[in-house]
């Protein structure tokens, strides 16, 4: 029960869709425009780096907000399932965010929102997650393939770390753990598909953080 309440909690807070809200405060649905992703990267390319850097912010906090208000719930009277009721929140705050019911299920990719799970579950994640993502983005200008990075490195450093003992964890619990974090990395490779598609046929948009979008909004 307490894991449908931290899922519950974390789609709360994720739909709480940033890019689409600043979109509509500046006239336009930022699904009808760019990529069609209600998600940090195009509200880069459409509406320029201010936007990018407020919703980015906006989805993140949103994640990290989640992740805490389950940690207070149920941290101190479950600490051994601590860090695994907080994967379900953020979780949780990645599906509202991917699939938001009042928009009729079409979000973002979930990646900002992730980078809040990261930046909140545990300190070790942080180091990782800034040198993948980040060494993939400023070498090659590929956001996608930073996200995969992240994806692929989080996946990995879940499964080593948790059998190291660092998360104080029954091994029924930590399995369980894994699968929750498998079943996240899945779901950002399947609303990647597309992208991984174009960066394997080497025609996927690169995105340039300080340069204005060449592609005007639509009237």
């Amino acid at each position: 029960m307490i894991r449908v309440v931290c899922l519950l909690i974390g789609y709360v807070f994720g739909l709480f869709q940033t890019s689409f809200l600043y979109g509509k405060m500046h006239g336009i649905d930022i699904r009808n425009y760019g990529s069609g992703n209600a998600g940090t990267t195009n509200a880069l390319r459409v509406l320029g780096t201010k936007a990018g850097l407020i919703v980015f912010g906006g989805d993140v906090i949103k994640c990290i907000l989640a992740v805490l208000v389950v940690r207070l719930l149920f941290g101190n009277s479950h600490p051994d399932m601590k860090y695994l009721y907080m994967l379900y929140a953020g979780a949780g705050a990645i599906l509202g965010h991917n699939f938001p019911f009042y928009l009729n299920f079409k979000g973002g990719k979930g990646i900002a929102a992730t980078a809040g799970l990261i930046l909140s579950f545990h300190p070790y994640f942080i180091p990782v997650g800034v040198v993948l993502f980040f060494g993939a983005f400023l070498t090659t200008h590929y956001v996608s393939l930073g996200s995969l990075l992240v994806y692929a490195g989080f996946m990995i450093e879940l499964v080593v770390l948790g059998q190291m003992g660092i998360f104080g964890m029954g091994q029924a619990a930590l399995i369980e753990l894994y699968i929750v974090g498998a079943f996240l990395t899945v779901m950002a490779y399947w609303k990647h598909r597309e992208n991984i598609k174009r960066l394997l046929h080497g025609n996927e948009r690169k995105t340039y953080l300080f340069k204005k979008n060449k592609e005007a909004v639509k009237e």
